[in-house]
């Protein structure tokens, strides 16, 4: 059978957090009753703070900074703002999705993983995951590990949503108000602080075409 490629959408300026929430919730549904297609949404969100199903309350070290949200994924604390590209992936998993197979979240989330890990190589940045913790990372010269990446995703009755969060160029700064992921001993880094200038239209086009290498 021919397996149809998901719908692409970006939304312009920033999306609420709350409102892209409950789109999630709606285009997941209709997804899993055959209503609407699959879909990758690729947003920018005010600044904020997301807690996942394994946030710890102590990794919340700014709680007044900026709104916080129970997100409802997996994993614990993620900063969302203006200069990180998140994508939403709205899949079902009933099926297989080129080299993820059906029905197998470990090897969906280990394909968001190695999705990352393409569309950085587009720009000559070697990205790598880490036993034992979630996301992407990059070695700096001075041989500290930094965290571009973060991965956190919620399978409801076989459909996907929630994803991924790459960080182009956003302020820094606003992670420190969170133990991210709750790893203290590392830190985050973005394509702009590690001298790679691309912009937002650059990354989405490499996040289409590595897409396709990933998920068929």
């Amino acid at each position: 059978m021919t397996q149809t490629q998901p719908d692409w959408e970006i939304s312009q300026g920033l999306t609420a957090y709350s409102e892209a929430v409950a789109r999630m919730q709606a285009r997941a549904s209709a997804i899993r009753d055959g209503q609407a297609a699959e879909l990758v949404w690729l947003v920018e969100h005010p600044p904020l703070y997301t807690e996942g199903t394994s946030a710890k309350a102590e990794d919340l070290q700014d709680p007044t900074r900026f709104p916080t949200f129970k997100a409802g994924r997996g994993g614990q604390w993620t900063y969302h703002g203006p200069g990180q590209r998140v994508a939403y992936v709205m899949l079902d998993l009933t099926r297989s999705h080129g080299s993820v197979p059906a029905r197998d979240v470990r090897c969906y989330v280990a394909g968001l993983e190695r999705w990352v890990i393409e569309t950085l190589r587009e720009f000559g940045l070697k990205g790598e995951i880490r036993e034992g913790r979630v996301g992407i990372w990059v070695d700096r010269p001075n041989g500290q590990e930094e965290k571009i990446g973060a991965i956190g995703v919620r399978v409801s009755r076989w459909v996907t949503w929630h994803g991924l969060a790459l960080n182009v160029a956003p302020d820094l700064s606003h992670f420190t108000g969170i133990v991210p992921c709750g790893i203290a001993e590392h830190g985050v880094t973005s394509l702009h602080a590690l001298g790679i200038y691309a912009g937002m239209d650059d990354v989405d086009a490499a996040l289409k075409r590595s897409w396709s290498r990933i998920f068929g």
